[in-house]
């Protein structure tokens, strides 16, 4: 299983978060950004529905499977005020 972190940061006049390399809008406080990263990381916990995928390997091969949408990461926050 996937960890994501969301880790609260100062950004340009405000706070953001950033989590796998992206930064979130800029918000006005601390808190905001905070609960804001909280409301995100909560999202990424819902299953999503079920579908079908399809993927070409390295080696030209076609795929194709089946993906619950149960396979969700862990989520974390990471804040230090």
């Amino acid at each position: 299983m996937s960890k994501v972190t969301y880790e609260i940061i100062r950004h340009e006049d405000g706070w953001a978060y950033r989590a796998r390399g992206t930064i979130s809008e800029t918000f006005p406080s601390h808190e905001a950004a905070l609960e804001a990263a909280r409301i995100a990381a909560g999202e990424q916990k819902v299953p999503g529905e079920t579908v079908g995928i399809q993927y070409e390997t390295a080696d030209g091969i076609w795929h194709e499977e089946v993906d619950s949408g149960r396979d969700r990461p862990e989520t974390a926050i990471k804040d230090k005020p």
